[in-house]
């Protein structure tokens, strides 16, 4: 009998607004949180026209440039789920890691859903932002990225392209981690 092994990957996602379905998930950006040079990114063709100029204005994506540019949805998804099952066996759990995760998760659950049929994350994801203010008894508003930075003084910082920031919030997990531990 093998033991199951939970894959901890962290994600990252640019968007064209606040909420999936109604606007677009541009990029994807993914990493193992303790391999961070083994990666996946992928632009994805908005599904909708809809988008908050200021979402826009935040990563530099341009919907048309992505129109012509970006993966379909179902071959950005199948693509995804692909590089996670390259990081996984059958009995490993492979554990969703966001900062903000609620925000990124909902555009990765609904577009898995809606273009592969299925969520390889299952149903949950782990925010660290949550981890951090259970690690260190902090309130909420101290859970901010510039207040845990100025806390935790990781190597990377964020910068709103996908996969780059995947990797940094995995060195902020790996921090948080190490409190705990």
């Amino acid at each position: 009998m093998t033991e199951v092994r939970e894959i901890f990957v962290s994600v990252d996602v640019e968007t064209s607004g606040p909420i999936p379905g109604e606007y677009s998930l541009l990029s994807i950006g993914a990493c193992s949180a303790f391999d961070p040079d083994n990666g996946f990114t992928c632009e994805v063709k908005p599904i909708t026209d809809k988008c908050d100029p200021k979402a826009l204005e935040v990563t530099g994506l341009s919907m048309k440039d992505l129109k012509n540019r970006g993966l379909e949805p179902e071959k950005a998804m199948e693509s995804f789920s692909d590089w996670l099952s390259s990081l996984a066996g059958p009995d490993d759990t492979i554990v969703f890691v966001g900062f903000n995760a609620p925000f990124d998760w909902s555009f990765i659950n609904y577009y898995f859903h809606r273009f592969a049929g299925e969520n390889p994350f299952g149903f949950t994801a782990l925010d660290i932002k949550a981890l951090y203010m259970g690690a260190t008894g902090c309130s909420w508003r101290d859970t901010r990225s510039s207040k845990i930075a100025a806390h935790l003084k990781p190597n990377l910082s964020g910068t709103h392209d996908a996969l780059e920031d995947a990797r940094y919030q995995a060195e902020i997990f790996r921090l948080v981690l190490s409190i705990i531990h």
